[in-house]
């Protein structure tokens, strides 16, 4: 059995995702975040000293904990994926791509968003109210010169690779559209994607999978 510590509103509703795309068994513990800080709790800690979510524990593996997206993906697959139905054969042109997409997920798109997002709260509890205007002031200007233009580049480089492929590793779905998934519904909510059509069509294939409806239902929907 393999166990997901899964964090409510987080990345890690990708590996419900992927768990479910690949029909092994497996439960869930959930963990709510500190309504303050929207931290993971501590107890985390006791699974992982790093105490983020995902994890995974597998009971196969003598209990083996495994940490990182990333890592938690490749470890599933190799483990799992018998057919190999998640990722392209390895000597394709796609496969260059896959591995490609699956780094650039948190390498390239997740900082500039986590950044967006943290100094986006510099103007909000617990930062001191004296010091909140200056925040605010300080992430506008990070936010304008820097996050922003970042930001930007990045979703006009998806747009063209999506408009010229169905998935991001080719023709065929891979774990690599689940690994990308995250980046794309946190802009979505908020209000970033309107114009670039084949963003949206992306995501309308990503719920349209039965193994997404799944995984919403069990790991509860994004509200970023």
């Amino acid at each position: 059995m393999i166990v997901l510590h899964h964090l409510e509103n987080s990345r890690s509703l990708r590996m419900v995702w992927l768990l479910e795309e690949l029909g092994v068994d497996y439960d869930i513990q959930l963990y709510r975040r500190d309504p303050k800080t929207m931290l993971a709790p501590e107890s985390l800690k006791q699974v992982h000293p790093l105490g983020k979510s995902p994890l995974i524990t597998d009971q196969h593996q003598a209990g083996r904990v495994v940490a990182e997206s990333g890592a938690i993906i490749e470890y599933l697959l190799r483990h799992y994926d018998r057919e190999q139905a998640l990722s392209p054969p390895v000597d394709s042109e796609a496969y260059d791509d896959y591995v490609f997409w699956m780094h650039h997920a948190e390498a390239s798109a997740m900082p500039p968003l986590v950044m967006n997002l943290v100094f986006g709260r510099l103007s909000k509890p617990p930062v001191p109210a004296l010091v909140r205007p200056l925040g605010k002031m300080f992430a506008k200007g990070v936010k304008e010169q820097y996050l922003g233009p970042e930001i930007r580049r990045l979703i006009g480089f998806w747009e063209q690779h999506l408009a010229e492929h169905s998935w991001f590793a080719g023709e065929t779905f891979s774990a690599a559209d689940i690994q990308m998934s995250f980046p794309l519904l946190a802009l979505e909510g908020r209000g970033m994607l309107s114009d670039h059509p084949a963003l949206t069509r992306f995501l309308e294939q990503a719920r349209a999978r039965p193994a997404y409806g799944r995984a919403t239902e069990k790991g509860g929907e994004l509200s970023l």
